[in-house]
């Protein structure tokens, strides 16, 4: 672990390799610089906290589990497979490296899980780890800044191209100034790339890049192995974990997703498995691959309720279209048993919007954050945000219970369904 104080290895040279720059892979490390800061902050104990209040809302329990331990099991795998994918980048961008335990950080991480490293110097929120925390934000910060510039950058050449074809064609002496100020414009735009190239990212070696996500992945586990406790699958020697903060406790008898072993894996692989994910049954939402299309009609049934005007028959049948059969077919039955009632007594129109808004209240939630999810831990965008994720799985319609989800979906266009048709009734 002597990488960790920062010493270069060099395996018997007798002079040491010029380090490379990280040049166009600077926005590929500024991703996983992000992602990592974003890991490291939603440990802290004020997300915890958070994290521990949103397992207790009424449709987390309802649709999804009431057992604290289960719950806690899935945030902990959820996010250890969060950060074995931040890991492996690492590990990529390692192979670069000159120093030996950056090279080969895979083995590193891998011998961190096992428990053969020294916790009692990884301190979670300490002033040193603060402060390598600040240094990356301002990195990616200046990365992001110059992935902007670039951009900008490339709209004014080909514009430039353009006004030249068209300066040749019909030159006049007002062409001339315009031309010369927007070269002026240009020029300005090539030296602001020029100087956030010198401070992001791009102009850092991978060494000196590495070394600081390398040390902060390792905080990162610790901190995890000290906040859930018994709820990682695998835990080193309690001995060696030193917490600043108290653990998650609980009165819940734990209830763990084993997701990982102890053998020595590949992290490479583990990483795109997305055990988590795939471990919901097929009784669930997710399992079924459901949860992004419930979602979306969750979402569409509130907009239509809370819309002032009536949902027309156009948008009650391309609601109606996105449905699974099975959902139909309840939806076509609880209708008519709705409707002959209605005709009996229209006052219970009234009473339709507020039960709508009452399954809205618990079940809109889960949609927007199984939306939510979708965006945050969309890879193949190009995003520096190092803000903590705010959602995980358990808090989306991934786990919950597919039939008490229909039931509640089912309801709910039932109930845009009479709106509709007394509204109607009511201007005929």
């Amino acid at each position: 672990m002597a990488w960790l104080s920062e010493i270069s290895i060099f395996m018997g040279e007798k002079e040491p390799k010029k380090a490379s720059q990280l040049g166009i892979l600077a926005f590929e490390t500024a991703k996983t610089m992000s992602m990592l800061l974003s890991l490291y902050k939603s440990l802290s104990d004020e997300e915890m906290s958070r994290l521990r209040n949103a397992m207790k809302s009424e449709g987390i329990a309802y649709l999804n589990s009431k057992d604290e331990g289960f719950l806690l099991s899935l945030a902990c795998a959820e996010t250890l497979e969060d950060l074995d994918k931040v890991a492996a980048a690492v590990a990529r961008l390692g192979q670069k490296c000159i120093d030996l335990g950056l090279n080969r950080f895979d083995l590193v991480y891998t011998d961190l899980k096992l428990g053969i490293a020294d916790f009692g110097k990884l301190e979670y929120g300490s002033k040193k780890t603060e402060k390598r925390v600040a240094k990356m934000e301002r990195l990616t910060g200046a990365t992001a800044g110059l992935y902007t510039a670039l951009e900008a950058l490339a709209e004014l050449e080909i514009y430039e191209r353009k006004l030249k074809q068209w300066k040749n064609s019909t030159p006049t002496q007002l062409q001339k100034a315009n031309f010369d100020d927007f070269s002026q414009k240009l020029e300005q735009q090539r030296k602001r790339v020029c100087r956030f190239r010198e401070i992001s990212l791009w102009s850092k070696t991978f060494d000196k890049s590495v070394s600081l996500m390398a040390r902060l992945v390792c905080i990162v586990y610790a901190r995890i192995c000290s906040v859930f406790g018994p709820y990682i699958p695998v835990v080193p020697v309690k001995d060696q974990i030193l917490p600043r903060s108290g653990p998650i406790t609980s009165t819940s008898k734990p209830i763990l997703v084993r997701f990982y072993s102890r053998k020595s894996e590949d992290i490479s692989l583990v990483a795109k498995n997305n055990r988590v994910f795939h471990a919901a049954g097929p009784s669930t939402v997710g399992g079924s691959g459901l949860a992004m299309r419930y979602a979306n009609v969750i979402q569409l049934a509130e907009r239509y309720l809370d819309s002032a005007a009536s949902v027309d028959h156009e948008e009650r049948e391309s609601l109606y279209q996105m449905l699974p059969e099975n959902l139909k077919a309840s939806v076509r039955i609880k209708l008519s048993k709705k409707m002959k009632r209605a005709e009996e007594d229209e006052l219970l129109a009234a009473g339709w919007r507020d039960a709508m808004a009452e399954i809205l209240r618990w079940l809109a939630p889960m949609a927007n954050d199984t939306m939510k999810w979708q965006r945050e831990r969309n890879f193949e965008r190009m995003k520096f945000d190092s803000k903590p994720s705010s959602v995980l799985l358990l808090q989306t319609l991934h786990f919950s219970d597919k039939e008490k989800t229909e039931a509640a979906i089912a309801e709910l266009l039932v109930g845009l369904s009479c709106i509709y048709r007394f509204e109607n009734r009511r201007f005929e």
